[in-house]
Formats: structure tokens, sequence, C-alpha cells
């Protein structure tokens, strides 16, 4: 029995790590002509100030989310995908890429990289990668960092 995932969300933030991921999960998505979403997650923490919400921060973060995700979504459809979807979403990734977002997309695979841009939290707290392996419902797959092909 053969099995074909059909929904794939790739979570990327930027990172080297994330940009594998990326091109592991087109190769994936071509072979089982799959749904690619591109999904981001601002990190809602990361704008709290002493003083209040800076909405700032929060503006630009959002300007180079969605120019992240466009950019992934053209190379997607240059390398022949159709089918390709972009969210963005906001607070904690770990949280939200299994529990929401693969949910809400019925997805089959979460494809992300082993590690992120945010070295602090991933050796105060454990990796974004490990705990949407630990909540995801559907087949994770952690890409290692490494030449690209």
């Amino acid at each position: 029995m053969t099995f074909e995932y059909k929904r794939i969300v790739v979570a990327v933030d930027g990172s080297k790590s994330s940009e594998r991921a990326f091109e592991k999960a087109v190769d994936i998505a071509k072979r089982n002509d799959a749904k690619m979403i591109l999904s981001h997650v601002l990190d809602t923490k990361s704008f709290a100030t002493v003083d209040a919400y800076d909405r700032t921060l929060a503006d630009r973060s959002e300007v180079y989310a969605n120019a992240l995700l466009e950019d992934y979504k053209s190379k997607a459809k240059n390398a022949g995908i159709n089918d390709v979807e972009i969210n963005i979403e906001y607070g904690s990734p770990k949280i939200k890429i299994p529990k929401e977002v693969a949910k809400n997309y019925d997805a089959d695979l979460i494809i992300c990289g082993a590690t992120g841009l945010n070295a602090v939290e991933r050796f105060l707290i454990g990796s974004v990668s490990e705990n949407i392996t630990r909540h995801a419902s559907c087949d994770v797959l952690v890409v290692r960092g490494g030449e690209s092909k």
C-alpha cells in the first residue's frame, strides 16, 4: 500500500534550515501532487515591550512574513506546484503549527527545519520542531540543515 501526502504544511521562518525544509517540501509535493500550505507564525511575545505592545515591530514582522511567503510561493509555482496557499498566524509557533494550522488545513504532513532563527528560545525552552513533533496529530518531517540541492 502506498501512502500519499495531499496537504502539506511547511513551517518557514527565514532560516537556512527552513529553506532546506521548503526544498524538500517542493520535492514531496510534486511527487504527491499535493497542496502546499506555506506557514509563518509571528511570535507575539517578541513584540512585547516594557511599556506596551510594540505595533511598529509587529507591522515590520508582518511585512517580512508576507514577502518571505510570497517568495516561497513563487518558487513553488515555478517548480510546478499548482496549489500553494500562504498562511500567517500570530502566537507561539510551537503551538500554532501543530494544533491550529495543521488542523485547520487537515494536513497529513508538516515539514519544518530542525533549527530556526531563535537560538535563545531553543536553548531555554526547546526547539519549535521538537514541540511540533510532540503535539502534531499528523506525520512530521524535521529537516536537518546542511547543503541545499
